[in-house]
């Protein structure tokens, strides 16, 4: 599809997609939901600001609105500098208001076109009863969760009603001009009425980024790129006042530096400079690959093929305990820990593991979400959180992963806080059904302890030497959310508590438990 103006009968080509390219199939998906991914480079800037300007001047008008976030407001810099080099060269009269309470793009015919920065779940309030039948996110993986994506999602809809609110076309009188028939002619091409406006959600993103994990599960898991997902509900509408069923549908496009035609190749140079020392880094902007994240709190050292292990039978002079990261509302994450001490584990396939005493496997998990990546918990009561432990742990023991029931571990300390004086803890209601906890390191300099710990281990591992921590197979929370943990940007001997980090919590208090006295010596050092 062709943006493009008018000028004394001759066409003028303001902007078009690369032939052939991802930017082609991403201009025109017509799917609710699109995701513009990739490489740096192909053009998914650009690409997003034409997805909203090929609707201006259809006749719309002030129903055709969009807005484009970002997580920090310094970032959208970048957007509205490419959208300034092009928009104006439409010669339709579009204005960009540069105050920081506007920053928008209008246009003479009503069109407007929001950009705004969001960070918090809080700052969906400034847009609670807006109406956008168009949505952006720009780099959609620097929001660590899918809470403000899918909240934002009740302001994606359109009040426009073709027969009503299409121009219709005026004769000399000011009066609408009638057919024979009686029919109105609106002033479209054709003389009808224009289409119902679509919905469209529009986000570019690389793979790295704190919702790495959220993302990829529900874009890039699902299916392949350029392969169509359709989700069919039921729903009332209001407007036939009957059941219907409505199929909304999405679509991940790939993007490569390749493909742009325009790019130049010293930028390509230096992308290949900054990621020379990291293999990471290199997968995620060269390549687009998704199996690899950078700059994490540990991606540095993780290795699937090395920290996960297929489930074995937990030795009986193993010590075998649990750990838990409280949350409700949040997701809970409760773990089981083995702890080798020198005797060898005999395998499925008959081989043996022997790893040095005081190796930590976890060997099960119970994730409280019904979605890796949402941040969303099962908002279980205390009570029942601790019957769902027991039976998980009746089944480890009747199917004989573990020797015995496993012993009490560290658990968040807000367990303990007193609410209400008349009412008991979160820790006695758990402790009244049998299941009891000791508390977790929140010491001064626990965080920053635990990290280094974890970083410890997971080397110690690495080099098959000294206690080393690995995660089963079926420990599917653990190995998901543990390498893209992003570090915090300003403490960065810290990973970033916005992130979905409730694994990583509870491993941390595991980690942390009978080590707090060599924790303590740590002198932490983190190259810049």
């Amino acid at each position: 599809m062709l943006q493009q103006n008018i000028k004394e009968d001759d066409l003028e080509i303001v902007w078009e997609p690369i032939p052939g390219s991802s930017q082609e199939l991403a201009i025109d998906t017509r799917c609710h939901h699109t995701l513009y991914h990739g490489t740096r480079g192909p053009g998914k800037t650009i690409t997003q600001l034409m997805r909203f300007r090929r609707r201006v001047g259809l006749g719309y008008g002030s129903f055709w609105r969009g807005v484009i976030f970002d997580r920090e407001f310094k970032n959208l810099s970048d957007l509205v500098a490419q959208s300034k080099r092009f928009f104006t060269k439409f010669g339709d009269g579009a204005k960009f208001l540069e105050s920081a309470s506007e920053y928008k793009w209008v246009w003479p015919t009503g069109e407007e076109l929001l950009f705004r920065h969001v960070k918090k779940l809080s700052d969906y309030d400034n847009f609670h009863g807006h109406e956008y039948p168009f949505l952006g996110w720009n780099e959609l993986t620097k929001h660590p969760t899918a809470e403000l994506y899918d909240k934002l999602m009740s302001t994606n809809r359109s009040s426009f009603t073709p027969t009503r609110d299409t121009p219709k076309l005026l004769g000399s009188n000011g009066k609408p001009q009638y057919r024979k028939d009686g029919s109105v002619v609106y002033a479209t091409f054709d003389g009808n009425p224009l289409p119902p406006i679509p919905l469209e959600v529009f986000s570019t993103t690389n793979p790295s980024g704190p919702g790495h994990n959220w993302v990829k599960r529900r874009f890039i898991n699902c299916a392949a790129n350029g392969e169509v997902v359709r989700r069919t509900v039921e729903v009332f509408d209001p407007k036939t006042q009957q059941d219907v069923e409505v199929t909304k549908t999405q679509v991940a496009i790939f993007g490569s530096y390749r493909e742009n035609i325009y790019l130049d190749a010293s930028y390509i140079a230096e992308l290949d400079r900054l990621c020379e020392s990291d293999p990471n880094l290199r997968k995620a902007w060269l390549e687009g690959d998704w199996d690899f994240t950078a700059g994490g709190a540990i991606d540095d050292l993780w290795s699937k093929k090395t920290h996960v292990l297929p489930r074995f039978r937990i030795p009986a002079s193993w010590h075998v305990d649990r750990a838990l990261d409280w949350g409700s509302s949040h997701p809970f994450s409760v773990g089981w820990f083995a702890e080798a001490n020198g005797e060898e584990a005999t395998l499925e396939d008959g081989s043996t593991f022997c790893p040095p005493p005081g190796t930590l496997i976890q060997i099960a998990e119970w994730y409280g979400t019904n979605e890796i990546g949402s941040n969303k918990g099962l908002k279980l009561s205390a009570p029942d959180l601790a019957e769902g432990i027991i039976e998980r742990e009746v089944e480890l023991m009747s199917n004989g992963w573990v020797p015995s029931q496993p012993w009490p571990g560290p658990a968040d300390n807000q367990i303990r806080d007193v609410r209400e004086s008349d009412v008991d803890t979160i820790e006695k209601k758990m402790s009244k059904k049998g299941v009891r906890w000791t508390e977790s390191d929140k010491s001064p300099g626990s965080r920053k302890n635990g990290l280094q710990l974890l970083r410890d281990r997971l080397e110690a591992a690495n080099r098959r030497e000294g206690p080393a921590i690995y995660f089963m197979q079926n420990c599917v929370g653990s190995i998901e959310t543990l390498p893209s943990l992003p570090r915090d940007e300003v403490k960065i001997d810290d990973v970033d508590t916005t992130a979905e980090d409730h694994c990583y919590d509870m491993v941390r208090y595991r980690v942390l438990k009978g080590a707090n006295r060599i924790a303590q010596k740590i002198n932490v050092k983190f190259a810049r």
